[in-house]
């Protein structure tokens, strides 16, 4: 078959797997309910059929991507895929929770291999002129899949029950098997290249102990960031970065060859990728909160709702890897982030009791236009500054800082909207008229325990129920929900200060201009 038609049928194979891996990190999110009922689960265990794809997913993608530099990138690829179909069979068949978080951890396996070769797959089987292009629908894979998650999920669920989720994975990943078997090209190996065990180990470590410091510190709201378990983690992180870098600078063949970060340009892509997956990604969970649980709209029609979003992946996503190769990273990059930093401070004036959709439409076309805009030139960016034996590495390199974005920001934010909740619950409530005082701390502890994710569901709960024929009952709600406005102003703050101090790095540090000559990358000596 010729070049000219192999590599598009490369581009459909990857985006399809690339698709898979990135859905399943938010589509879960809308079925936890049914999960809970089904299992009779606690909420640590639900939280960990979130966390154990995404910790041993983040994990991995450093290591499956060097393997792939070893040993072949379709191999490696289409055994990733194979992982990945036989984790979601066994998720979806999964007898218990421990099981089902046991295989999700499994899936993520798979879905490491997928994503952190993906971008490498596409750059080689494009010439310069038309990776833009090919960039841009790749990045229309994962962003369509990352913002239209609630939307797939509520669906299934809603018509198919949860373990549909996982089980829709199987006749398309099978189809991504075949495709990939036909038409990928097995990639140069490196056949004196050896496993940096040493390196595998300590990089796997690295990542897995910063993410599950985040991963606790979520789970935990009584957590402060002094607490022992949280210092502890963090620290091991950091003992297991520097045990990390001594090693890189000494074996001859190591995991990541550290000059890779002399070039200003790819640093600039990962604190883009980083700063988007802590920002907008992280805010998506925040968003999806709010419809469902304080709008009162289903998974089904907030994942609708969220199609404003990720609509514009579509039709913008390879229109910007067309314009990054026009205008260059740079610009596309800042002002896509921008563009994202607008659209949530509009969103944060228009964020009001009671909550109004109408108000939040503008806001969600900006975070849409952003995100359809800025996915393709960073990873454009990314692997036009890396020489050509590099890209494997470069693309593992720029997953696992959008992955770690993304950990942060739910994190991060999380902690803003718990915040600002809990400091605009007391002052209401104690200024309440005809109530006594032990009723309103009553009132407050049972608001405080529920927590800012509650909604309207605090008020069908047990505690609140004895509280029902008391008086100044009716206005409890706009105070719960005005303290939950609170939260989401302090998060949309947040959010976009991040984006702005993403735009600002990519301006000062990604290169106008492409390199004459590729530079051969050299060892730290």
């Amino acid at each position: 078959m010729e070049q000219s038609v192999r590599k598009w049928w490369v581009l459909v194979t990857v985006s399809l797997a690339v698709f898979m891996a990135m859905l399943d990190i938010t589509i879960v999110n809308v079925a936890l309910p049914e999960i809970q009922k089904n299992f009779a689960s606690d909420f640590s265990s639900l939280q960990w059929v979130l966390n154990a794809y995404t910790l041993v997913y983040a994990a991995m993608l450093l290591p499956v991507s060097k393997l792939g530099d070893i040993i072949g990138r379709k191999k490696v690829f289409l055994l990733g895929l194979a992982v990945f179909v036989l984790g979601s069979l066994a998720s979806g068949l999964a007898g218990s929770d421990l099981w089902l978080n046991i295989f999700r951890g499994f899936q993520g396996i798979g879905g490491a291999a997928m994503m952190s070769l993906s971008l490498t797959l596409v750059t080689s089987s494009f010439p310069e002129r038309q990776r833009g292009l090919a960039l841009g629908i790749w990045s229309s894979a994962v962003g369509l899949a990352i913002s239209g998650g609630p939307l797939i999920g509520g669906a299934l669920v809603d018509s198919l029950g949860w373990r549909s989720i996982f089980l829709v994975n199987i006749p398309f990943g099978l189809l991504a098997i075949v495709l990939g078997l036909i038409f990928l090209q097995e990639s140069d190996r490196n056949r004196n290249g050896k496993i940096d065990i040493p390196g595998f180990v300590l990089s796997t470590a690295l990542i897995f102990t910063t993410i599950f410091a985040l991963i606790q510190k979520e789970m935990h709201a009584d957590y402060s960031w002094t607490d022992w378990h949280i210092v502890s983690l963090l620290g091991l992180a950091v003992l297991f970065l520097i045990a990390f870098i001594l090693t890189e600078r000494k074996v001859k063949q190591p995991m990541i060859e550290l000059s890779i970060f002399r070039s200003w340009s790819f640093n600039g892509a990962n604190i883009a990728a980083f700063v988007l997956g802590a920002g907008l990604y992280g805010g998506f969970t925040y968003l999806t909160i709010l419809m469902q649980n304080f709008m009162g709209y289903s998974a089904t029609e907030t994942g609708v709702k969220m199609l404003l979003i990720s609509g514009f992946t579509l039709v913008l996503g390879p229109l910007a890897g067309i314009i990054s190769g026009k205008i260059g990273n740079r610009w596309l990059i800042s002002g896509a982030l921008l563009i994202g930093a607008t659209g949530i401070l509009v969103l944060r004036q228009m964020i009001g009791v009671p909550f109004e959709w109408s108000y939040l439409m503008p806001g969600f076309v900006l975070l849409g236009i952003s995100n359809a805009l800025v996915n393709p030139p960073i990873s454009n960016a990314a692997m036009s500054a890396v020489d050509k034996r590099q890209v494997g590495m470069a693309s593992g390199i720029l997953n696992v800082f959008r992955q770690v974005g993304i950990s942060f920001g739910v994190v991060m934010l999380g902690i803003q909207l718990s915040e600002g909740y809990n400091g605009s619950l007391d002052k209401p409530i104690q200024a309440m008229e005809d109530i006594s005082p032990e009723f309103k701390n009553q009132l407050l502890d049972v608001f405080h325990q529920a927590g800012a994710f509650a909604g309207s569901q605090i008020f069908e709960s047990k505690q609140a129920a004895a509280f029902k024929a008391m008086p100044g009952f009716a206005d409890m709600k706009n105070i719960v929900y005005s303290a939950f406005n609170a939260g989401m102003k302090e998060v949309s703050l947040f959010i976009a200060v991040f984006l702005v101090i993403g735009a600002v790095a990519s301006a000062a540090m990604i290169s106008t201009s492409k390199p004459k000559k590729k530079r051969e990358g050299t060892k730290l000596s």
